[in-house]
């Protein structure tokens, strides 16, 4: 199916491709991302311009599609971008950089930079409170762990017993709803109440396990329910924090599976990816396409630099 959905016109041809985005980030004509003008503007035709090129009417400034974008610049043909971003969201445990090198046939360094750049624009803009009026209000809260943490030098942790070396990573899912996820220094009631508080509406419902850190943490909610997973309990009524439990094992094995290893300074971009096509489940009503078509809506203003993202790649990030 998916070699099929590959083999549209869109994803083969460049200018194709490029109508394809026209179509889908502007519905209703080019829209300026200088000035934000939406109008007739002009379309620059002739052998000095390259396909797609507008001059605003407003504002006299050049642009396409790319322009404010997370592709902007690239030198990766277009048809080739909407490759990955298809692949990237059709992969319910992800892609590594070298499939998608392999597949696309670009360089290594290449596509890594490429995830990256598909991952920004996968970030939510959490706007919203979760559990708020509107919501099932029932938000679960839970903490994972992940590899070897490093200190500001960059090196590893020295590992020892428990999770305190360890990566650490705070999800909060709105039942039936959305999922967001935090990478913290440090999983303590300073940390996660911080966390619990810019994220989760006051009138929710907010269900945990029964760690020690979340009594201080859930001060100020309509209540605060735990599960006691030390006595075997997992679910008691409605009471249960299995939803965001079954997050983390997708989370799990794809950076298991898929990845291998993913180093603390990009962890949170995995737990955007991650949180991006959990928000967008086939269970929720998305299909593969749809999901495609909600990431590249969610290309603008999120350019990304290869400086920015900070160094190069290692084989390790696979």
């Amino acid at each position: 199916m998916a070699e099929a959905i590959l083999n549209q016109p869109q994803f083969q041809d460049v200018d194709k491709a490029r109508e394809y985005l026209e179509a889908l980030r502007w519905p209703h004509g080019p829209v300026c991302p200088h000035c934000g003008s939406l109008g007739k503007h002009l379309v620059l035709k002739g052998k000095q311009y390259r396909p797609g090129l507008y001059k605003c009417a407003d504002c006299y400034e050049q642009f396409t599609v790319t322009v404010g974008t997370v592709f902007e610049r690239s030198k990766v043909p277009l048809n080739l971008w909407l490759q990955a971003v298809h692949l990237m969201c059709a992969s319910k445990k992800g892609i590594s950089a070298k499939q998608v090198e392999r597949m696309l046939g670009v360089t290594y360094k290449t596509a890594w930079f490429m995830c990256h750049r598909i991952r920004e624009a996968m970030t939510g803009d959490n706007a919203t409170l979760l559990g708020g009026p509107g919501s099932s209000g029932i938000v679960e809260a839970d903490e994972t762990f992940w590899g070897t943490a490093t200190n500001d030098e960059g090196e590893k942790m020295p590992v020892r017993g428990g999770f305190r070396h360890k990566m650490m990573v705070v999800s909060l899912v709105e039942r039936d709803g959305q999922k967001r996820s935090f990478h913290v220094a440090k999983v303590n009631g300073a940390t996660l109440g911080a966390v619990l508080k810019a994220q989760v509406h006051p009138a929710a419902r907010l269900m945990t396990d029964e760690a020690k850190w979340y009594i201080p943490a859930a001060k100020g909610f309509a209540s605060h329910e735990t599960v006691s997973h030390g006595q075997g309990e997992y679910a008691r009524g409605d009471v249960t924090t299995n939803t965001v439990e079954a997050s983390f094992s997708l989370l799990k094995r794809g950076l298991i599976g898929t990845f291998h290893a993913v180093s603390e300074k990009h962890l949170q971009r995995y737990c955007h990816e991650f949180d991006f096509r959990w928000n967008t489940r086939l269970s929720q009503g998305w299909s593969d396409v749809d999901r495609q078509q909600a990431a590249l809506k969610a290309i603008a203003g999120k350019r990304l630099t290869y400086r920015r993202i900070g160094g190069q790649p290692t084989q390790a990030n696979v």
